[in-house]
């Protein structure tokens, strides 16, 4: 737990040490080399998600969601360190962490990027390859997250891909059959060619195989992604991914402009993920919030550290709200819209500040998962 901490509020274990918790660096560090490994860290993470999903009462935060939001965090690192990349949207050297957050709050995927990988690959990954208990049906992005490739693997896959596109004024409609260019007059500047269906009937059964490689992870998801790209232009079956993606943009383009609550549904999702990115701010906060170590790692170590920082907090929050709410004092006194805005993430009684210290025999005085 002192090296979950250490690397999580990317302090270092030397500045941990020195609690009064009785565990020297020394214990520390042999305590990281045998035992914290990524995939330990990343099992701790999904641990604590399924708590939290097995402690939410239904009463308090509804039904169970099936969406999540996903975006990226930059991640500034040393100036010597060879291995980061300059962003132009930052301004700065670093990495991308892509976070894949649920609606109440819960992270169920991390993963690092460089700054100039596509975030579409993540996205994809984040919603097949979490590893919780939890069925994703829809995934929330921003303009970075979504492309016409996008489109057309989520639909193979089996989830809705609902971006908030940049400038969405200027995006191209893709008729359903050719003929009838007419038929929509109040969409006529927006409409452009007809969907090709004979390309994606013919490429259906390859579509499927990459879609199929994706899923079981005999193929990395970026590997596959990246065979779809411009440079493959004149690939058939290129042509029919961007064809399908197309047709399924089209779709979404119609539903978006048609349904506010889709539209606010979409913004609240997003809403959530920016409040995850501001909470790395206060629990990151460790030399300048800024990556030192040159081994890679080593960074994803410190994000999965994160990870279960910010998890372990959700889950408390989640634990306490409900125990504040189980007082009879509390019966009726919320209306829909206070029940609306309760959130499981905020961080105000957080110090993570000061000296650390660890008490084992010691509990926090909270309901855990109710018994069934």
């Amino acid at each position: 737990m002192l090296a979950i901490y250490a690397y999580g509020t990317n302090t270092g274990i030397r500045a941990v040490a020195g609690g009064t918790h009785g565990h020297t660096e020394d214990d520390i560090r042999y305590a990281r080399r045998r035992y914290l490994t990524a995939e330990a860290a990343r099992r701790i993470a999904i641990e604590i998600a399924n708590a939290t999903f097995a402690a939410r009462r239904t009463t308090i935060w509804g039904e169970s969601s099936t969406a999540i939001a996903s975006d990226s965090t930059h991640f500034g690192a040393f100036d010597q360190n060879i291995f980061t990349e300059y962003h132009s949207r930052y301004g700065r050297r670093g990495v991308l962490i892509y976070w894949s957050v649920e609606k109440g709050s819960v992270v169920v995927h991390s993963q690092r990027l460089n700054c100039s990988a596509s975030e579409v690959h993540a996205m994809v990954d984040g919603a097949i390859h979490h590893g919780t208990e939890m069925a994703v049906e829809a995934n929330y992005v921003d303009t970075h997250g979504q492309s016409e490739i996008g489109f057309g693997i989520t639909r193979l896959l089996g989830f809705d891909l609902l971006p908030r596109i940049k400038r969405i004024n200027k995006v191209k409609l893709y008729r359903p059959a050719a003929g009838k260019p007419d038929l929509w007059p109040g969409l006529k500047p927006a409409m452009t060619r007809p969907i090709n269906w004979t390309k994606i009937a013919e490429q259906y059964d390859q579509m499927l195989k990459y879609a199929t490689a994706i899923r079981t992870g005999t193929a990395s998801t970026e590997a596959i992604l990246r065979r779809f790209m411009k440079a493959n232009a004149a690939h058939p079956t290129y042509q029919a991914m961007i064809e399908l993606g197309r047709a399924q943009k089209t779709v979404f383009l119609a539903r978006y402009l048609r349904s506010r609550g889709l539209q606010r549904e979409i913004n609240d999702g997003l809403n959530v993920i920016e409040s995850w990115n501001r909470a790395n701010s206060i629990i990151f906060y460790g030399k300048n919030a800024e990556l030192a170590s040159n081994r890679r790692d080593e960074q994803e170590m410190s994000v999965m550290c994160l990870r279960i920082c910010q998890a372990a907090m959700v889950y408390v929050n989640v634990l306490m709200i409900q125990d504040v709410l189980a007082d009879p004092d509390w019966d009726g006194v919320l209306t829909a819209e206070d029940e609306r805005g309760l959130t499981p993430l905020f961080w105000s009684h957080v110090l993570p500040y000061g000296e650390v210290k660890l008490n084992m025999n010691t509990r926090l005085a909270l309901s855990g998962p109710p018994s069934v």
